[in-house]
């Protein structure tokens, strides 16, 4: 799951002038949700082309998979049921968080259940099938994941780090406190571990012990660059619900708990002002090219919960594509809203830049934060007749638009004015047909082209003109 790199190189062209190449990972886009009233998602991208999605359905009662040839492909999907619980003992409880995994040539499936007579007593298990097709396949039960510990156990998640398969997953251990903590131990086999298991991470901040609950959960692994990065979830099951981080380097002992360094706060969280509460539980997979990394993680759409958040079946899966920093870390930006997801558009000739807003004035710039000031959702021009308008990724009805000959984001005031000063024609970048370049649609002839770092609407005519109004969708 290492995609490529989304920075640009530059090349020199003539004129002493220097430019980006197309970018390595180029835009792409999904409209959210993918699953309605689907929590805990997994999605996994195999080598026969298709996306297999499994995630925890609100009776908690049975393991469901689809595929698609595409992420979006889920939502319309066929799903299947391919195991129910049992009626008695063990696995006969709560079934939760299944994920989905290939592994030397079988597919398992890592979930957690309790049993008929005492659903609360989380363990996690393992499924086997080794059919080609996981969905019409066989599945054997491998049984439970054998802890040193015997609690209450879940999310167990499973990766490999230069050869090593590792297992994580969170636990209670009435020793060190109440709530859950993240642990570790290397495996044997893709149902057993082996050693020690080792605790990396246990829940201490604000934003970890938030809504009366103790618990880091849901761990997810991506690697790049040399580190590995595993995410997870932390805080009560309500809007407080966020995603932290921990990174260690791949080539450090990953069963030393000082390999692995916490993010100071969380790395995704609530945003009300996309109306998105309590994201995570979260996975990552990759886009159909191969080329951008995706995370993958439920949340809900309002705030307010009646009784207990377990009993509200509206998490929803969704996917957005991630960003990652100059420092190599991934940045995850905000909960987009619903609907199409955003990109960002980098500049031609200044290829660590992207448009941004600053006080509201267009400009580009490097190394944005917060990333959704450089996000924008490409909508269907408020002008129509083919136009698009750049709709601002954390202030949803606020559009790129031109005054005065300046690019402002500015909230739509629904005047013929605003719609078209905000609305432009796509072309192919004038620069390079592969970028865009946006033609005022109230103003034609004239292009967002960056000045000084700040945008304009001007008429081109230059190389560098040229060059200042194409940009590359990211």
């Amino acid at each position: 799951m290492i995609a490529g790199s989304a920075a640009a190189t530059v090349t020199g062209v003539s004129a002493g002038t220097a430019h980006a190449a197309v970018p390595a990972s180029p835009g792409v886009t999904y409209t959210n949700t993918i699953a309605e009233q689907r929590a805990d998602p997994h999605i996994f991208k195999h080598t026969d082309g298709f996306y297999y999605f499994t995630a925890t359905v609100p009776a908690y009662d049975r393991i469901v998979l689809r595929r698609a040839t595409t992420i979006q492909g889920l939502t319309s999907a066929a799903e299947t049921t391919i195991w129910t619980k049992h009626a008695t003992g063990v696995m006969g409880g709560y079934i939760w968080a299944p994920e989905i995994h290939f592994i030397d040539g079988k597919w398992y499936i890592y979930f957690a259940a309790g049993d008929a007579n005492n659903v609360w007593h989380i363990r996690p298990y393992v499924l086997e099938c080794t059919d080609a097709n996981p969905i019409t396949g066989a599945w054997t039960e491998k049984g439970r994941i054998a802890l040193p510990l015997d609690t209450f156990s879940l999310d167990a998640t499973t990766f490999a780090v230069n050869g090593t398969r590792y297992l994580a997953w969170a636990q209670n251990d009435p020793a060190v406190g109440s709530g859950t903590n993240l642990y570790i131990a290397q495996m044997s086999s893709p149902w057993t571990i082996t050693g020690t298991p080792v605790m990396i991470s246990r829940p201490t901040a604000a934003w970890e012990t938030a809504g009366g609950a103790t618990v880091n959960e849901g761990p997810a692994v991506i690697q790049r660059g040399g580190k590995v990065f595993m995410t997870f979830s932390a805080s009560a099951t309500s809007d407080v619900y966020c995603m932290g981080m921990l990174t260690a380097s791949a080539s450090a002992d990953l069963l030393s708990a000082s390999s692995w360094a916490k993010t100071a706060n969380p790395v995704f969280a609530s945003f009300a002002t996309t109306s998105q509460y309590g994201p995570g539980h979260n996975q990552f997979t990759v886009s159909e090219d191969g080329k951008s990394d995706i995370l993958v993680y439920h949340d809900r759409s309002y705030k307010d919960i009646s009784g207990s958040p377990l009993d509200d079946p509206n998490r929803r899966t969704r996917v957005q594509k991630i960003y990652w920093k100059a420092d190599g870390t991934p940045d995850f930006g905000i909960p987009v809203a619903d609907g199409l997801t955003p990109i960002r558009l980098s500049s031609y000739n200044f290829p660590d830049r992207f448009i941004r807003h600053w006080d509201y004035r267009a400009k580009i710039e490097a190394n944005v934060s917060p990333l959704a000031d450089s996000q924008f959702r490409v909508v269907t021009g408020l002008a129509g007749t083919g136009t698009v308008s750049l709709e601002s990724a954390n202030f949803p009805g606020y559009f790129l638009r031109h005054k005065n000959n300046e690019v402002w984001v500015e909230k739509n005031d629904g005047t013929s004015l605003f719609a078209g000063d905000a609305s432009f024609t796509a072309r192919a970048g004038l620069a390079d047909s592969a970028g865009v370049s946006y033609e005022s649609y109230n103003f034609p002839g004239r292009y967002i082209r960056h000045y000084n770092y700040l945008l304009y609407v001007q008429a081109v005519s230059t190389t560098t003109d040229r060059a200042d109004a194409t940009f590359y969708t990211q």
